[in-house]
């Protein structure tokens, strides 16, 4: 039992000592260059940054539902991004979407 904590918790420093290391360089990216300036604002968008944690979450550690948790803020989040990407077919997609994956998430908790 202790060994799987241990891992899980090597696993959860390295996913953030990643996160990290990637802002540090989004950062002194931008102060160098300034992504905007290159027509990439959206890059040091704060509301990516839940984005941009998800992933290397689900990339570094080998338990995934902190990865899978942060994804789905970063959806909630930006609900009128994903509308506006969708068009009128989202208005029920995501809904039904959240629902679907609400219930399995729920069975599979309950197996």
């Amino acid at each position: 039992m202790s060994a799987a904590r241990a891992n899980n918790n090597s696993d959860t420093y390295k996913a953030t000592g990643v996160t990290l290391m990637v802002f540090g360089v989004l950062y002194l990216i931008d102060k160098l260059v300034h992504f905007a300036s290159m027509g990439l604002p959206w890059v040091m968008n704060k509301d990516n940054f839940l984005l941009y944690t998800a992933v290397i979450f689900l990339l570094f550690k080998h338990d995934k539902s902190v990865g899978l948790v942060l994804a789905g803020l970063w959806l909630v989040l930006n609900f009128g991004l994903i509308t506006a990407l969708l068009g009128t077919m989202s208005a029920y997609l995501l809904p039904v979407a959240l629902l679907l994956i609400g219930i399995i998430l729920y069975f599979v908790a309950a197996r």
